[in-house]
């Protein structure tokens, strides 16, 4: 599991994914939320804007991310 550290006390998927260097860019973070490839806390998530905390677990794939704060 790889914490990624957000700067605020929130951050939207889409750019997490982007952050962590999962997705290249947007249209490639919507193309992994599409294909049903993207859990959040263990549910399966398609909403690119979706808000996630400190503490949430996301995972792509065999990749797990947790959202660390500061």
């Amino acid at each position: 599991m790889r914490d990624i550290e957000i700067r605020d006390d929130m951050i939207r998927l889409g750019q997490l994914l982007k952050l962590a260097g999962v997705a290249e860019d947007g249209a490639h973070a919507k193309d992994l939320l599409d294909a049903d490839a993207v859990a959040v806390n263990g549910e399966p998530e398609t909403r690119r804007g979706r808000q996630l905390h400190p503490g949430d677990v996301i995972t792509v794939g065999r990749d797990e991310l947790r959202v660390a704060g500061r």
